[in-house]
């Protein structure tokens, strides 16, 4: 687990107290330069209850507006409540990577 990565666990751990975490780090299915540049997060906890999923991508969008506006380019966000994580109980997989990258200039 990078640095960045853990950075990203604490704080949203210490925000939104989850029952269930995973910050997957996934630059490396994509072809640019950083190594922390493309994450998934699966998220499950109480404070999600009555938000609509827009007001749920928000809530983490304003607390990681920092790393968005740096090093984090791309954050596919999978966000629950207890009673959805159980009926869900499976992450749908991420897209290929369709290039565009800066790599491909060169």
């Amino acid at each position: 687990m990078t640095e960045f990565q853990q950075q990203l666990q604490a704080k949203l751990i210490d925000h939104f107290q989850p029952t269930h975490l995973e910050v997957i780090n996934e630059s490396h299915l994509h072809g640019t330069p950083s190594n922390d540049s493309h994450y998934k997060v699966v998220m499950v906890t109480e404070q999600f209850n009555g938000l609509r999923a827009l007001q749920r991508h928000r809530a983490i969008h304003r607390l990681l507006a920092a790393e968005l506006t740096g090093p984090l380019h791309a954050l596919a966000l999978h966000l629950y409540t207890p009673a959805e994580w159980q009926e869900q109980q499976a992450v749908p997989a991420s897209p290929q990577c369709l290039g565009g990258s800066k790599l491909d200039l060169q």
